[in-house]
């Protein structure tokens, strides 16, 4: 753990074991922070933010663009752990630690733009509203994505003024804690940055129930974003929750036989990348009648044979199984995970599946695509939105009028059209409905981690 500037074990000695997904070989040991060292890192916290205020903008700008460079210069070695801790191909690793140097490239540039602005007033007086860092924030990230999920949390906390203790998720910490190396060798001061390890619920309930964290945010599930906001009744801290998705595709049937097949290449990628697990993975594909076939001999091709890596431990693969086998859909590929060690399971197509199959309605954060046919765009939205997620959403055509038409009524915070890129550090990242509130990433970040004060003065009494 990284507390007050120094790297520690638990104090009480004791662990937690990380495995090698591929493998299921314990690769490595952490500590499991006992109350006291939670306390120490409040504290850590809390004299962190009182010297981080008062920086100016411009330094951290330079601690942000240092640490930038030093992900950058230990790309392989950090991707290395990636890989090792979480399963994702290492290729996949890479342009992971890629993007999240471009957050804190990106917000080294937003630290000097935490604008305010100057109210019109009379003579004599002035008034202005200024930007102002939110305080110490507790941040909780999930195994999916254990680089750019806290950088898209480090990078504007640090930019803004604000001190953080990082809590990764325990399946891949090691990733969290070279993000906070790279900080820290960038010149951030003691206690500004803190990284913790441990038993989940106990971190959150005694971070949250403590008097210094000012902002929540999470990655995470839907149980544990519930949970947390239950926690911060009690001192009303804001949260930011991004807390997963069931993202539809609207393929229409106005594409070509070259677009049809460049449409399902990006699916496919997009679908079984880190083996399905990706928040704003499309996972109910509906496509238009008249092309319902063709596309998915397109995508069954694509998609037999493809090597994926492992899913992130047992109990994924079991809930990825049983959404399978308890769908009753016709598969074309996949739906059986291999013999051997490593929570592997294959990428697996879906056809006819019933209206009320578990693997529509719950999101899979696995391998699985189902596809389904739909008749006119009414009949493709209602299925689109037919869920309570809403964080991405993806449409398919080469008519701008339906385009425009698709994106006015789907019920998401991030859309694609023709495009299933939708992450960046200048975008801002969040959904609606059972997919939380609030957003990461992009200038909304300044809303995020600062508040707006309100200043009037006269020239004397």
């Amino acid at each position: 753990m990284f507390i007050g500037g120094a790297w520690r074990e638990a104090s009480d000695g004791r662990t937690i074991d990380v495995l090698n997904p591929a493998t299921e070989e314990v690769v490595a040991q952490v500590p499991n922070a006992s109350d006291a060292d939670l306390d120490d890192a409040l504290a850590a916290a809390a004299a962190g933010f009182a010297i981080w205020r008062r920086t100016t903008p411009t330094e951290r700008a330079e601690v942000l663009d240092r640490a930038g460079r030093l992900l950058l210069d230990r790309l392989s070695d950090i991707a290395t752990i990636l890989t090792e801790e979480q399963g994702k191909p290492i290729a996949e690793a890479e342009a992971e630690v890629r993007q999240s140097a471009e957050y804190f490239s990106w917000f080294a540039g937003e630290a000097v733009r935490s604008y305010g602005r100057l109210l019109p007033s009379a003579p004599g007086r002035r008034s202005w509203v200024e930007r102002r860092p939110i305080g110490p924030v507790a941040a909780f990230t999930a195994w999916n994505f254990p680089a750019s999920l806290p950088a898209r949390k480090l990078a504007p906390a640090v930019a803004y003024g604000c001190s953080i203790i990082v809590c990764p998720a325990i399946e891949a910490p090691r990733t969290a804690a070279a993000l906070i190396r790279a900080l820290a060798d960038a010149g951030v001061p003691d206690g500004v940055v803190n990284l913790i390890t441990g038993d989940p619920p106990r971190v959150s309930e005694r971070l949250i129930g403590s008097d210094v964290i000012a902002k929540i945010t999470l990655t995470g599930s839907v149980p544990v974003g519930q949970s947390l906001v239950r926690l911060s009744a009690e001192r009303l801290q804001p949260l930011t929750l991004e807390l997963g998705g069931h993202a539809p595709v609207l393929v229409f049937d106005d594409l070509n036989e070259d677009q049809l097949g460049r449409a399902a290449d990006a699916l496919v990628r997009a679908k079984f990348r880190n083996a399905g697990q990706v928040c704003i993975s499309p996972s109910r594909i509906f496509v238009q009648r008249a092309v319902f076939d063709h596309f998915v001999s397109l995508v069954v091709d694509r998609a037999q044979g493809l090597e994926i890596g492992p899913l992130a431990n047992a109990r994924r693969r079991e809930a990825v199984a049983a959404l399978v086998e308890g769908s009753e859909a016709k598969i074309h590929c996949g739906g059986v995970h291999p013999e051997g060690r490593g929570f592997f399971y294959p990428p697996t197509v879906l056809t006819d599946v019933p209206a009320d199959a578990a693997v529509l309605r719950d999101e899979p954060f696995g391998p699985i695509m189902p596809i389904l046919p739909f008749g006119e765009i009414e009949d493709g939205l209602a299925q689109a939105n037919a869920v309570p997620y809403g964080l991405a959403a993806y449409v398919f055509t080469s008519d701008l009028e339906r385009a425009d038409t698709t994106v006015a009524m789907l019920e998401a915070g991030m859309i694609g059209v023709n495009e299933v890129a939708l992450a960046a550090a200048g975008s801002p990242f969040g959904g609606v409905k059972l997919s939380g509130y609030g957003r990461e990433g992009g200038t909304e970040s300044l809303e995020a981690y600062t508040v707006a004060t309100a200043v009037t003065t006269r020239g004397a009494p």
